[in-house]
């Protein structure tokens, strides 16, 4: 009889052998591929893992649902919409504030429900965006877990110039940038022009940072550089970091900050100048005026133009309600006629530069609504207009080389930029 044990063994040793022998030829062919081909091959098996994510969540087998907070909504009222347990919402309530105070949560800010695909549409994920890119995520799953995340910022590098025909504002308006630019401009040359008396036929450059998430434009970075000419004068600010703080200098490393603002207020002209003879107009009768006179509407804001002390807030017989700041042991400064003072202003209270002080009135001796403001250095009256303040510390002499360069490569960036030309009516 024929042994049909060892004919079975014979039959799996011949397998074996065969799948061997096809291990080592698919083996041979890999390690044969070309460079190349392999690297195609590895492409093509990453392409096909790429998820889609949300807020760092995988979203691929999941439904998001985007909408923005209503007016008078609370959390409650989103999560019941969509069939979160009212138990979990108790508990998200009462969770600790400091990773997020749901009673926080904005009308008009934008939120993303994260669910499932099937029949029972669980709601897993609930994401609120408390700016463009910050977001507070709470985990609804098997155990409650919040916690904040932040989305990409992009800082695209840009330009723009323009013309002054009426004001700084509308320039930027005109010329399709964004009017926000404006503020920022007027804060870096606070104590170098007065932006309220800038004139027609004025022109400016500037290079700055657009903010993008998404690729959706959220607002303004940082101004890089920037030159405003100013009655045919040319004011160049250029950015630059020492000591890991960030500043704004001049063309030869000098601070465009100064220790005083150049105008304390939004005014519409100045009606009266400073003088040592001056006929006053409710008095009738020469005398000293020793100070400016702007003309504002009343209730117009008045800025502290330094950091200081309040020494004196009360009302006098010809300045009405008066405000005096002293600023160091140097320089103090007076406001008068007041409609009345800015909040927590009174005597012995510490005021910083562009701190609301008090607002334009006609109290005491006056024939309308202005703002009186004095200037002092070692208690003799100046002509406002006519003060020169002190700088703040210039560049670093150790970084002096480094700022000048790197200053002189941007003023050759602003130069280069086209002035868009004067829009007119």
């Amino acid at each position: 009889m024929r042994d049909r044990s060892k004919g079975k063994n014979i039959w799996i040793i011949e397998l074996l052998a065969l799948v061997s022998i096809t291990v080592l030829v698919i083996g041979t062919a890999f390690l044969l591929m070309p460079a190349g081909d392999y690297d195609e091959f590895a492409d093509v098996a990453e392409e096909e893992i790429v998820h889609s994510i949300e807020y760092g969540i995988i979203v691929d087998s999941l439904e998001v649902i985007r909408d923005n907070v209503k007016r008078n909504e609370f959390l409650a009222d989103i999560l019941l919409r969509y069939d979160v347990d009212y138990n979990l919402i108790d508990q998200i309530a009462r969770s600790p504030r400091d990773v997020f105070d749901v009673k926080k949560i904005r009308a008009g800010y934008p939120y993303s429900v994260i669910r499932s695909l099937d029949s029972l549409q669980s709601t897993h994920y609930f994401i609120y965006e408390q700016s463009p890119t910050e977001y507070v995520v709470f985990d609804l799953r098997d155990t409650l877990i919040i916690y904040k995340g932040e989305k990409e910022l992009e800082r695209r590098l840009t330009f723009s110039s323009g013309i002054i025909s009426s004001s700084l504002w509308n320039t930027l308006v005109d010329n399709g940038a964004d009017p926000n630019l404006a503020n920022e401009l007027s804060e870096i040359y606070a104590w170098t022009i007065d932006f309220f008396g800038i004139q027609k036929g004025d022109n400016f450059r500037v290079i700055f940072e657009e903010l993008y998430v998404e690729d959706e434009y959220i607002g303004l970075g940082k101004v890089i550089a920037a030159n405003f000419n100013h009655i045919g004068h040319d004011y160049y600010a250029c950015f630059f970091e020492q000591d890991s703080t960030g500043d704004y200098y001049d063309d030869e490393g000098g601070s465009m900050r100064r220790t005083f603002l150049k105008a304390p207020l939004r005014y519409r002209r100045i009606s009266s100048g400073f003088s040592y003879s001056r006929m006053h107009p409710v008095l009738k009768y020469r005398r000293p005026h020793l100070g400016v006179d702007y003309a504002a509407p009343t209730g117009t804001p008045v800025l502290a133009v330094g950091d200081g002390v309040v020494t004196f807030a009360a009302y006098t017989k010809q300045g009405g309600h008066t405000v005096k700041i002293k600023h160091n042991g140097t320089y103090s400064t007076a406001y008068c006629h007041f409609s009345g003072y800015g909040k927590g202003i009174k005597q012995g209270v510490h005021v910083t530069q562009g701190q609301v002080i008090g607002y334009v009135g006609t109290t005491g001796l006056s024939t309308g609504p202005h703002l009186d403001f004095r200037f002092y250095r070692n208690g003799k009256a100046l002509d406002p207009l006519k003060v020169k303040s002190p700088p703040a510390k210039p560049v670093d002499s150790a970084c002096f080389e480094i700022y000048h360069s790197y200053c002189d490569s941007l003023i050759a960036e602003l130069d280069s930029i086209p002035v868009l030309p004067q829009i007119t009516d």
